[in-house]
């Protein structure tokens, strides 16, 4: 049998294209989303091996407990009482998940009707949609945890955005409407209530209507498209308003605030009904400039901001991990 003969070129082929070498700004951008990953990456090998230390921490005290007890009906006494504790825990923690069961459902009947516009999706990196996500799961806790909750919207949640929501634990049973439509579709027979909440607008929100739809733009670093919100509720021919945030104090940069800060200011006022504690409960200090001592003592602590730390907002969120 013959041997193939080795390939010879073909020097009538044209020469190969060499892919093209990237620009300065997207060489900039694939840097930062590695830098991005690998910090992701750390920070999550950093969480399971603080889980498993202190894992073994409460292992270990719990043997030395046992140890040091004298006899063995001692020991099965405590291993009893923490078991009767273990019990107590369970008991409380499915009682407080039926109530807020209870109260989500409720809102979705009678709440303020609340959405979170996710048709911005696509003007994000891969490190801001993962801040917007873990902003919505805050938003999700704290409404859960209110004892008059709105009733949630994520409208146009479609792609990338939709892949990262549906890998969160527990998201399947989030009472909240999920659509993949525009909110001016799902609404279509209620475009009169719709209020698209943007720091652009001319008009000032005086009280919440519980008629009213209330519209948040889902987006991270919104500087970057200043104005987009309100012209896109201009298009739609729909109505616009601002939160009263510079009638009750000033601001140390721009009035635009996070997703879950926003959420968090009307679920505020929903429960108080008073602006300005609303802002000072929830605008972190950092954002605020010239004000007194008085204000100092209705910090909180800051939100995540853009692509800030996420580590925090994950501790927030434990409660999510359900309906």
């Amino acid at each position: 049998m013959e041997s193939e003969s080795p390939q010879q070129p073909d020097h009538n082929a044209g020469p190969v294209e060499s892919p093209e070498p990237l620009s300065k700004n997207a060489r900039k951008k694939l840097l930062k989303q590695q830098r991005w990953e690998a910090k992701k990456a750390e920070k999550k090998a950093m969480i399971k091996e603080h889980k498993k230390r202190e894992a073994e921490r409460k292992k270990r005290e719990w043997e030395e407990k046992l140890g040091s007890l004298g006899s063995e009906e001692e020991r099965q006494k405590l291993i009893e009482s923490r078991k009767g504790l273990r019990k107590e825990r369970m008991e409380k923690r499915c009682e407080e998940k039926e109530s807020k069961l209870e109260r989500l459902n409720n809102a979705r009947v009678n709440g303020q009707n609340i959405v979170i516009d996710l048709e911005f999706s696509h003007l994000m990196n891969p490190a801001q949609l993962n801040s917007l996500v873990q902003q919505i799961m805050y938003c999700y806790a704290v409404n859960g945890r209110c004892p008059c909750p709105a009733h949630l919207w994520l409208t146009g949640c479609q792609g990338e955005m939709q892949s990262q929501l549906q890998r969160l634990p527990g998201y399947e049973k989030w009472v909240i409407n999920k659509e993949s439509r525009p909110y001016v579709e799902a609404f279509q027979h209620q475009k009169d209530n719709l209020v698209y909440l943007t720091a652009d607008s001319e008009t000032e929100l005086d009280d919440l209507d519980p008629k009213k739809v209330y519209i948040i733009g889902g987006m991270v670093d919104r500087n970057r498209w200043k104005g987009i919100t309100l012209k896109k509720a201009k298009d739609q021919g729909i109505q616009t308003a601002k939160l009263p945030i510079g009638n009750y104090l000033k601001m140390s940069s721009s009035q635009v605030l996070t997703v879950n800060q926003v959420v968090e200011i009307l679920l505020k006022y929903l429960e108080t009904g008073d602006w300005k504690a609303s802002f000072f409960q929830v605008i972190p200090q950092r954002k605020r400039c010239g004000t007194g001592s008085e204000d100092n003592e209705h910090d909180t602590e800051e939100e995540v901001d853009g692509e800030g730390d996420e580590l925090e907002m994950k501790r927030q969120c434990i409660e999510t991990q359900g309906p």
